[in-house]
């Protein structure tokens, strides 16, 4: 199974779905958002590093590939280092999103776009282009290490960072969750209680006497 293949079948996941298999799995610190509600980002990682200077981001994104998520550890820094024309013209050439742990700007235009872009803040004032800064090395982003081609997946939730590997032992399970999510919801959507397809009762009890237990859906 190529990356491509795994990428296709992610698209078709939510974020919760993939975590409910493995609560360790690694997601970014609350404080990056999506700009734009709504939006799903699946890609392969390409990492920079900077501070205070978007030379770096013109760099990354003038190598980037269709299908890729730039991902940016701006060390802290307090001006933008993305904005309206470097988010157009990820766009334009196919990337999957771009998470900034720092500031950006332009946020209208950045909400026009159906391309995903995460940032932790909003910043008028843009970086300098002085600095070349470092690309396709492993950074901290959302206080999670990053490695140039890991697989980010992000929508509304959050953001999580899988290696292939990882992922691969994860979708068939994810897959399942997802699948019987959705039949959950198409019963309670004709008048089901939830209550009658999870063994909630049984479990708290058995919890209760310290009992092994795992809360669980019942679907017959």
């Amino acid at each position: 199974m190529n990356d491509a293949h795994l990428l296709d079948r992610l698209r078709k996941l939510d974020c919760a779905s993939l975590a409910d298999v493995d609560k360790s799995v690694a997601v970014m610190d609350a404080g990056l958002r999506p700009l734009k509600a709504g939006l799903k980002m699946v890609g392969v990682a390409r990492t920079v590093r900077c501070f205070e200077d978007f030379l770096p981001v013109i760099e990354a994104l003038g190598a980037a590939a269709a299908n890729e998520v730039l991902v940016v550890d701006t060390a802290a820094s307090t001006r933008a280092v993305v904005g309206e024309l470097f988010s157009l013209e990820a766009e334009r050439r196919g990337l999957s999103g771009i998470i900034v742990d720092g500031p950006v700007r332009d946020i209208a235009t950045i909400r026009t776009l159906s391309m995903p872009v995460y940032a932790r803040s909003f910043c008028p004032v843009s970086g300098t282009t002085r600095q070349p800064g470092e690309q396709q090395i492993q950074v901290q982003c959302g206080g999670v290490s990053v490695h140039p081609g890991d697989i980010v997946f992000g929508d509304d939730d959050g953001i999580l960072v899988l290696d292939s590997d990882a992922l691969r032992t994860r979708l068939d399970r994810a897959e399942e969750i997802q699948s019987a999510e959705l039949e959950i919801r198409r019963r309670m959507a004709s008048g089901t209680s939830l209550f009658s397809m999870l063994n909630a009762e049984e479990h708290i009890e058995a919890r209760k006497r310290d009992q092994d237990s795992a809360l669980a859906f019942r679907l017959e």
